[in-house]
């Protein structure tokens, strides 16, 4: 189990990419950090959730 957004999860084995897109948020509008640290964009396919990972997706709203 991960915690997600203070949410338990079990979401384990999964890509930062596939959760993204199991939860249906816009890739292109979160920011993912992992363990306190931001992971890059870039990295999104590779890094794979793993037990007690603490994850906050952080969404950007446009407006004003």
């Amino acid at each position: 189990m991960l915690k997600i957004n203070g949410n338990l999860e079990d979401v384990a084995g999964m890509t930062v990419s596939d959760y993204l897109e199991k939860a249906n948020y816009d890739i292109k509008r979160v920011v993912v950090e992992r363990n306190e640290e931001i992971v890059p964009k870039a990295e999104y396919d590779n890094v794979i959730l793993k037990d007690d990972d603490t994850i906050e997706v952080i969404s950007f709203v446009g407006g004003g």
